[in-house]
């Protein structure tokens, strides 16, 4: 540790995937928001062409061997890691496993669970395998054959054609007519070589942030999500598309039933740290749809805006991930 006890934070952002411009607004969103009295704060943006830590806009290079980055002459190692990658190589644990065998704490789960969850249809299985409710679906991996009837004869229509390993809806599709299914096959297919075509489910969608906080479990307030567009597409995300209602207006009585199954979903899955679980209640009855492990932290995202109702500053929410991680329970 430096002289002034300060915590050296390493705030990794980027990625590797066509979420990186988002992730590079949440890491820019904690770097702002985490106590500077507690904190040496430093961005790490980590990028398919470079690895670097970003002080007053000028670029220093990681050293891969011990995550570690020279300064004015000194060496910079990080007590903790702060993640913020949407997607590869933050969202499917293969950095996190790096920071493992340099035994450098971070704040998601281990990488094994993080790269269980970035795989929908793993979640799924998993998920259903302990009495969770979720669509029915179809698995298509790109080099194999595959026949559209059958797909549509498992799922019906509409449907949805996803990127089986991908977040910020990048590659999604609503599919209405079979003669639209090749071309959202094609468009997921730009995204991953796994594809997951999910039945239709007619109902209300919410989000359902569950985190570790001072030491517990914490479900959040929940959002509701009204799309003006066809579903919470990356328009309905990031460009003001959709109405999000926090709290959501269900019962609560639903909101209860709901809660307590995103908690036995994180528990299940050994989730730490944030995430934020999709719901779509279809006549009051909770179906899970998938779960986020980086979800957004930029002003617009979700979970920031269920923290602040549930009385937790970003402040707090980012502090207590790093303070959990350096402290962690035996």
């Amino acid at each position: 540790m430096q002289k002034d006890k300060k915590i050296n934070v390493a705030i990794i952002m980027g990625g590797y995937s066509s979420e990186y411009q988002i992730s590079l607004k949440s890491g820019d969103v904690v770097s702002k928001n985490l106590n500077k009295e507690k904190f040496n704060i430093y961005k790490v943006h980590i990028l398919k062409e470079k690895w670097v830590a970003v002080v007053d806009d000028v670029e220093f290079p990681i050293n891969k061997d011990d995550f570690s980055f020279e300064l004015n002459g000194e060496k910079i190692n990080f007590n903790v890691v702060f993640n913020a990658i949407h997607g590869t190589p933050g969202e499917d644990g293969k950095i996190l496993a790096y920071l493992e065998l340099l035994n450098i704490p971070h704040t998601s789960a281990p990488f094994y669970q993080m790269a269980l969850t970035f795989n929908k249809r793993d979640t799924l299985s998993v998920v259903k395998a302990h009495g969770i409710k979720t669509a029915n679906s179809y698995y298509v991996y790109e080099n194999d054959s595959y026949s559209i009837d059958e797909i549509i004869e498992k799922v019906d229509l509409p449907c949805f054609v996803k990127p089986n390993r991908a977040g910020s809806s990048f590659g999604i599709s609503k599919v209405t007519k079979k003669e639209e299914m090749q071309n959202a096959l094609n468009i997921a297919f730009k995204e991953d070589n796994e594809v997951i075509v999910e039945a239709f489910l007619d109902g209300i969608e919410v989000s359902v942030g569950v985190i570790e906080y001072e030491g517990k479990v914490k479900v959040l307030p929940f959002t509701e999500i009204v799309s003006e567009n066809d579903f919470f597409d990356y328009e309905a995300k990031y460009l003001g598309k959709s109405q999000e209602i926090t709290p959501a207006r269900i019962s609560k009585e639903v909101e209860d039933e709901t809660a307590e199954i995103a908690k036995k979903a994180y528990q299940i899955l050994n989730m730490k740290g944030f995430s934020r679980s999709e719901f779509i209640l279809v006549n009051e009855e909770p179906f899970f749809l998938e779960m986020n492990t980086v979800p957004g932290l930029t002003a617009e995202s979700i979970l920031p805006q269920q923290a602040n109702h549930a009385g937790i500053s970003l402040e707090d929410l980012f502090g207590n991930a790093i303070e959990m991680n350096l402290n962690p329970k035996k």
